[in-house]
């Protein structure tokens, strides 16, 4: 599969060539970079836009063969040698890096850049400067430059992100530690969920809710008069997140998810993507057996096709909620022996049309604490 290149890497290469346009006075319409990952970046200049003090281009994301939102986005650099409303300079500093339109802002403790400054994140930042060291030293140039990177789509592709959710406002961010996008990586995801939970630390929880998705959103918020979406999204990486969780000095977690995904838990299994694992049917079946259904019930859930359809035979022989605690148990087991001692862990499972389906022993006193801890 095709590897593609970071937002990082189109900004630096960008401003690079903005820059060299600026200093030297010609046109460029191609322009090369070294990644951090040590693959070289060939890039296509478009949208030149040159005046006697600045330089605008853009260079197109290409993502490669993974699936990214930011893919065929232009990325501009515009670097211009005067003040004009840049703040001002420390005496030691040449380049100047800032964001505008489409990158976003922060405005939340505990991400990469401090509050107040553009969400492009420290890597690009060393990209960008490196790049237009070089070429401030190719042209003996010992001025200021001030470097502004803009994606004009990042307003509209920003809600497609999980920035609303991390008070990035205003846009995208900018990203990459390679300069590279692996093809189909889940390491973008996993990153996302680090730095939610390192908001979360830094915001001062020691205690949080962690969720697979917004299944269940209508139910906590009856029920419980609680939002989901101030739990921190796992998705599929469960074992992952409570990791990154224990990492990042967290205490308490307790995961609200639907039976759906958390029967797979039950089974000790920590991604519960479907490429992953599946076995819903096949723990729920074991499940049953253990609490004494019989092979005609076992046969039933065996053929079904969700998991609402196996608690609909598991009620109509009055067995769920025997069931469902049995699986609680065993979710617990699974989760403990995840979180080895690092942190407290409880869970509460549901189910569209069902509600509650079992929470472990303090889930309810736990998720009453997380409630008054964001108050």
């Amino acid at each position: 599969m095709r590897y593609g290149f970071t937002t990082g890497s189109c900004a630096a290469a960008a401003a690079k060539a903005a820059a060299y346009m600026l200093l030297f006075g010609k046109e460029k319409e191609t322009i090369t970079i070294d990644t951090p990952k040590g693959i070289v970046y060939h890039a296509d200049v478009e949208d030149i836009r040159r005046e006697e003090h600045r330089v605008s281009c853009a260079v197109r994301k290409d993502g490669g063969d993974d699936p990214d939102v930011t893919h065929g986005a232009l990325v501009y650099a515009m670097v211009t040698d005067r003040k004009d409303s840049y703040e001002e300079n420390a005496e030691d500093k040449k380049i100047f890096i800032d964001g505008g339109i489409g990158v976003g802002r922060v405005t939340k403790p505990g991400l990469d850049q401090p509050v107040g400054n553009a969400a492009i994140n420290h890597v690009p930042r060393e990209m960008i400067e490196k790049e237009v060291e070089e070429v401030c030293r190719l042209a003996d140039y010992t001025g200021v430059l001030y470097v502004e990177i803009s994606i004009p789509e990042g307003v509209a592709l920003a809600q497609k992100t999980f920035n609303p959710r991390l008070g990035i406002v205003g846009g995208i961010s900018v990203l990459g530690t390679t300069g590279i996008v692996e093809p189909m990586s889940t390491q973008a995801l996993l990153d996302t969920i680090a730095v939610e939970l390192g908001m979360k630390r830094a915001a001062g929880c020691l205690a949080i809710a962690m969720s697979p998705g917004n299944y269940g959103l209508d139910f906590l918020r009856e029920h419980y008069a609680y939002d989901l979406n101030r739990s921190v999204k796992c998705s599929n990486y469960i074992g992952a997140s409570i990791d990154m969780a224990a990492e990042q000095g967290i205490r308490e977690i307790l995961l609200l998810g639907h039976i759906g995904k958390l029967i797979k838990v039950s089974g000790g299994i920590m991604n519960t993507h479907s490429k992953e694992a599946d076995c819903r049917m096949e723990l729920l079946a074991a499940a049953a057996i253990r609490c004494g259904a019989d092979r005609k019930t076992m046969g039933q859930i065996l053929d079904c096709v969700s998991t609402e359809a196996a608690l609909d035979i598991l009620s109509a022989v009055d067995q769920k909620e025997r069931v469902m605690q049995d699986v609680m148990e065993h979710i617990m087991y699974h989760l403990n022996r995840r979180a080895a001692g690092r942190l407290q862990i409880e869970c509460i499972t549901y189910a569209n049309g069902w509600g509650e389906l079992a929470a472990s022993a303090g889930a309810v006193e736990l998720l009453q604490r997380i409630k008054k801890q964001g108050e």
